[in-house]
Order: structure tokens, then sequence, then C-alpha cells
């Protein structure tokens, strides 16, 4: 179980850093949780599996199949560009998954800083899910496959979509665990690793919406069509 015992301290050691002593961004950094209970955290990992019920069986009513069509499932496929790319457990995007844990993290604690561990971590998975759902619409794969970002989308099994969503408790927890700085160091050394292996990583994927976007408002043309 996460421990709160010393978290404010913790928090404030950390973070401080990037937030000097002053200003409402340290102060809501320095905000101490909500303390959970034993019920509080029942009713987190109930809600949990209630999400992860939800995306499962609205993947399967979108018509995602349980396992790849080869009828095999494989611990990790790391072959890019293949049309077993996402339909095994792991692969090299479900380290883009590890990163939403940090991010989700990251952004709960700033918009609702009293928010307690347990709740925050419901709402990270409860946003995952709604991630892996709109991902998986043939709109978003469509999308990935347009551009130079993601070319070997052909949208998640079950079975990946699954683990996608429960790895973001790794980076959640990192989040919460680690000092900022080695949080910071770790998710730009996955990115630099992503663009490197994978060809694609968050921040690309990023700069491409942001080009485009740009483009539809008349700032230019987008370079990532």
């Amino acid at each position: 179980m996460l421990n709160q015992s010393h978290y404010p301290e913790y928090l404030v050691k950390n973070w401080e850093p990037l937030f000097p002593k002053r200003g409402r961004y340290y102060s809501r950094f320095a905000i101490t949780r909500n303390f959970d209970t034993h019920k509080d955290w029942l009713i987190a990992i109930g809600g949990i599996v209630l999400v992860l019920a939800v995306q499962m069986l609205t993947m399967a009513a979108m018509g995602r199949h349980l396992i790849a069509a080869s009828g095999e499932v494989k611990l990790w496929h790391g072959v890019l560009r293949s049309t077993d790319t996402s339909q095994h457990l792991f692969d090299w995007y479900s380290f883009t998954h590890v990163l939403h844990g940090f991010i989700f993290y990251f952004i709960l604690r700033v918009v609702f800083p009293k928010l307690s561990l347990a709740y925050s971590l419901l709402a990270a998975f409860a946003l995952e899910g709604l991630w892996e759902v709109l991902e998986n619409s043939q709109y978003a794969i469509e999308y990935y496959r347009s551009g130079a970002v993601v070319t070997d989308k052909f949208g998640d099994t079950m079975v990946n979509s699954f683990t996608d969503t429960i790895v973001i408790f790794v980076g959640f927890y990192m989040a919460y665990k680690l000092p900022v700085w080695t949080s910071i160091a770790f998710v730009i050394f996955i990115e630099i690793m992503l663009a490197a292996f994978a060809q694609g990583n968050l921040t690309i994927l990023f700069l491409r919406m942001m080009s485009e976007l740009l483009s539809l408002l008349g700032f230019g043309t987008s370079n990532y069509r």
C-alpha cells in the first residue's frame, strides 16, 4: 500500500527546486492530501476494477479482438511495422503508458491538490481507460497511420489494451515515490528510447498535433503530413 505518513514533508522537499517558497503553485504542492482510510482504498480498487470492466466491454463493442489474429499471446512483441503491433501483452508503446502514469499524477496533484492518493489513482485509471477507448476509435487509428508517428497502428487487442492500462500504475507509483528530478530524468530517458527504437513518442505526437492545430488556425502549414 502507498505510504502517506511523511508525504507533505517529502513533497515539499522534492519539488522545492522547481517551485520557490512563494506563489500559488508551490502552495498547491505543499497542501496536505486528504488521508485515505481502508474503506477509501477498497472503494478505489473496486472503482479501478469497474473502469477496466467497462473499458473491456467497450473495446468488445467496438469490434476489437480479445487476442492477436494468430491466436498467440506473447509477453513481448518488439517488431515495428508489424500486424502484431499492439496485439500482445507488451511492446514498445507500453512505455508510453508508463509515462501516462507520471503525467496523470502530476496533473491531478496540481489541479486537485487535496485529492487523496487512493482517489487520485482511481482518477488516473479512469483517464487512461478513456484514453484507450478514444485511441482505439477508427478516427484515432487513421490519424496515427496518416503521419510519420505511428505507421503500424492497427488497433489494440483487448489483452493489449488491458495491460496498457495496468502499467500506468508503474509510472504513477514512481512519480509518487521518486524525487522530481529523478522522475523528469526517467521521462526524458523513456522518450529518447522510444524515439530511437520505436520511431515515435509522446513528444513527437504532441508536436504533430500542435503543428496541425496551428495549421488549421492559419499559422503556417503542417510539417507532419
